[in-house]
């Protein structure tokens, strides 16, 4: 009997030094931006994920959620569940309040709408450490209180070297004589549409807001040489791949897709100057998930997975601490040099002369084509 009361005290002495000894849980520390801070650890945590909702794009969703998401709910006990669409019709979703939506991705003549109409949520931007590290140009394209802009692109021209019978290189060029019938430029409801105004401005020396008129001319002289006025950038990549377009004033997301078409096709910023196309990311009101949502928005500026999605060719890298070889860079908007060069459009302007540019555009430019 005593040897058996031994035994087991000795069981449970030996029980307690290694409960004592064991590890308390795999804590990395670190400025990981996925990295969770809560309650939610990896190693402790047993309850259900918590649901973030974004709203984005339906492109390259494989290579974001290798990228972007999985990491991001791995590291907080997440799970990301997307509602895809385009611009506007995700817009009026939130508009109606007919989704659950966290976080919007929105191009920036979409983005001025909904902070017009108060739909964002103020962001602490001491929750976002890493829009410090982003080019100028994304930091706050819409002022501080709102979301900066995860990706940075350019509008410029493309056109096809082979059939085209001297170099482009400014934006008037697409009202040369010699491009009859082979020019496309998008409408004006698109994400670049509402530039065109300002291109004829700069090349004939008008101002937007006192000669709109003349502008609008300049624009109907360009009915000569237009194709087609386009609305989805695929339209773009299968006129050049059909041979039915040698030029076109452009977003650069979509020239990788025209040069595998077409190898002959040329990028080109006019020496007027490309337009910066930024794309950009908001909380949308109401949420529930305000500041998980700011640790998202920091996890998707951050150097790691802005550089995987620039590899990838995702998106073009707003931080400007991201390095690329020549080969990765190819094809993106990269680097001080080329970033700093791009125009800024005025878009509290035009969202102010929104709906009569439309109407207009729609009688005047776009009942021919």
């Amino acid at each position: 009997m005593k040897k058996i009361s031994l035994l087991l005290v000795l069981v449970l002495v030996l029980s307690m030094f290694m409960v004592a000894c064991s590890p308390a849980g795999d804590n990395k520390g670190g400025n990981n931006p996925g990295e969770n801070t809560g309650s939610n650890t990896e190693s402790g945590n047993t309850g259900a994920p918590t649901e973030l909702v974004i709203s984005t794009w339906g492109f390259n969703e494989d290579l974001l959620r290798k990228n972007i998401y999985e990491p991001f709910e791995k590291a907080n006990n997440v799970k990301i569940v997307l509602e895809v669409g385009n611009n506007a019709d995700r817009l009026n979703k939130i508009r109606l309040g007919s989704s659950n939506v966290d976080i919007i991705q929105l191009a920036e003549g979409f983005a001025i709408q909904a902070i017009e109409e108060g739909l964002f949520e103020k962001i602490d931007r001491s929750n976002i450490p890493n829009i410090q590290n982003l080019y100028d140009v994304a930091k706050a394209p819409f002022g501080e209180e709102y979301g900066p802009a995860y990706t940075v692109g350019r509008y410029g021209i493309m056109y096809d070297e082979a059939k085209v019978s001297k170099p482009i290189e400014s934006w008037a060029d697409l009202w040369d004589s010699s491009l009859a019938k082979q020019v496309i430029i998008p409408d004006i409801t698109t994400t670049a549409g509402p530039f065109m105004p300002f291109i004829v401005g700069q090349i004939e020396n008008l101002d937007v807001k006192t000669d709109i008129d003349a502008i609008f001319n300049k624009i109907k002289d360009l009915d000569n040489n237009l194709v087609k006025i386009y609305s989805k950038s695929s339209e773009v990549v299968n006129m050049f791949s059909q041979g039915e377009v040698s030029a076109v004033a452009g977003q650069d997301f979509s020239f990788g897709q025209v040069k595998d078409a077409v190898p002959t096709a040329k990028w080109v910023d006019p020496k007027e100057g490309a337009y910066a196309i930024v794309n950009t990311i908001n909380i949308v009101k109401g949420t529930k998930n305000k500041e998980l949502a700011e640790k998202f928005i920091d996890w998707i500026l951050s150097e790691e997975v802005q550089k995987a999605n620039a590899i990838d060719k995702v998106d073009s890298p707003a931080n400007k601490n991201v390095v690329l070889t020549e080969e990765e860079a190819s094809g993106l908007t990269y680097g001080a040099d080329v970033i700093n060069k791009l125009i800024l459009a005025d878009w509290k302007y035009i969202h102010s002369v929104n709906k009569e540019w439309i109407d207009r555009w729609n009688k005047e430019i776009s009942s021919g084509n």
